[in-house]
């Protein structure tokens, strides 16, 4: 059994819909806790609201594997419903289930249904889909684990050891029975990373060409935080003698955003709102994966800090560009709120050098919002350098998840 830890993160954005006639959609990559979620929210509506009907209904179980379209699903519904009371519906990876829009669209418009489901598909109601269902429902974006929930999961206390465990193995909640030991943890990693690429991504979009999916994961794995742009990736496969169209590659691209294994990030004018349409840098949803892929380094600390912060930012609910002005750049310019703040991310300020390159260009963003310079520098506390804090990258991703 998963061990049972409540995620406030994410049960508090769903409380205030609960009982309401809204699909409570939970979006977010494989085995990131989704269904851990739902079972929770299940679990709590049991509670507050005995008279309800609770049907669960999950794809993943063969029981229901034959609920393959809308038809089977609104047949099996009214054969399960009983009586004219409140009925919460819960559906656990409901993408399987063909044009579920439909039925889904049918009992929104009936008030004693209470929807809740889950998918690992980005596009899951996106598009035509959503027009369809005419804003009736509310999507939350889940993560893997915060460095938070980490260490509530393994109760823990917020180490640099930890840390370090953190940045190695990443945040899938499922590892907390595997001890953390390298190769067991690896070996799980890699599973997860192979029923994305064949189930989420070769299936779903009908890819031919696996060898050349799993090169341009490989290479993004090995470039998180520069940055890229297709024309760049199919330069660099046509060196190694891969030849491919700069379309295919950013097909390709959309496809493992799609399937929630990378983020793609966008560079945006530091002063202005310019958006740079050429060039982005990807992150992947889960850093563990990532290191499972191609392997953990310490070479690759820098970037791998990089991809924990981005996490971080987007997990707090901040939306994330990066910075560019010229041949300045901040590592992230994270918004919420009509809020906004700026973070450089760097591995050792070892130098005077060093220290003038990421805090300079913080220092030349002429508003007032705040910023930030993360390391993993030893600082006994957080410290400030002409109104930028300076702080250790454990403590700052304990800051706000």
């Amino acid at each position: 059994m998963m061990k049972n830890i409540e995620r406030p993160l994410y049960i508090d954005r769903l409380k205030p819909f609960i009982g309401k006639s809204l699909i409570k959609v939970l979006i977010g990559q494989r085995r990131v806790g989704k269904s851990y979620l739902l079972m929770q929210l299940r679990d709590l509506i049991k509670k507050q609201f005995p008279d309800t009907q609770i049907i669960y209904i999950n794809k993943e179980q063969h029981e229901f594997s034959s609920l393959t379209n809308s038809d089977d699903l609104f047949h099996y519904l009214k054969e399960q419903v009983k009586g004219d009371g409140k009925v919460a519906l819960f559906i656990d990876e409901i993408q399987d289930i063909e044009s579920f829009e439909i039925t889904l669209r049918d009992l929104v418009t009936r008030d004693r249904f209470d929807i809740y489901c889950t998918g690992s598909n980005a596009n899951l109601l996106s598009g035509e889909l959503a027009t369809f269902l005419g804003g009736r429902y509310i999507e939350i974006k889940v993560f893997g684990l915060s460095f938070s929930e980490y260490l509530r999961f393994y109760d823990l206390q917020p180490t640099t050891a930890d840390f370090q465990n953190y940045l190695k193995f990443g945040g899938l909640p499922y590892l907390v029975h595997l001890n953390a030991e390298t190769p067991i943890a690896y070996e799980y990693l890699t599973s997860i990373y192979n029923t994305i690429l064949l189930k989420d991504v070769v299936a779903r979009f009908k890819v031919r060409n696996v060898k050349f999916l799993e090169n341009l994961i490989a290479f993004l794995a090995d470039n998180i935080g520069s940055i890229v742009s297709s024309k760049k990736i199919s330069e660099y496969l046509k060196s190694q003698k891969v030849n491919i169209s700069t379309q295919v590659v950013i097909d390709y691209l959309r496809y493992l955003e799609s399937s929630f294994l990378i983020f793609k990030v966008k560079r945006t004018g530091i002063e202005g709102k310019k958006v740079f349409e050429i060039g982005e840098k990807y992150f992947f949803e889960d850093i563990g994966i990532r290191n499972a892929i191609v392997g953990y380094k310490t070479s690759d600390i820098h970037k791998i800090l990089e991809n924990i912060v981005y996490l971080h930012l987007r997990m707090a609910g901040y939306s994330v560009t990066v910075g560019q002005e010229g041949k300045k750049e901040i590592d992230f310019i994270a918004q919420k709120s009509g809020e906004k703040m700026y973070v450089q991310v760097a591995y050792m300020l070892t130098n005077e050098g060093a220290i003038s390159r990421e805090f300079g260009n913080l220092l030349n963003i002429p508003d007032n919002f705040p910023k930030y310079v993360v390391t993993m520098d030893e600082l006994s506390e957080i410290s400030t350098y002409k109104g930028i804090k300076r702080m250790h990258v454990k403590d700052f991703c304990l800051k706000m998840v």
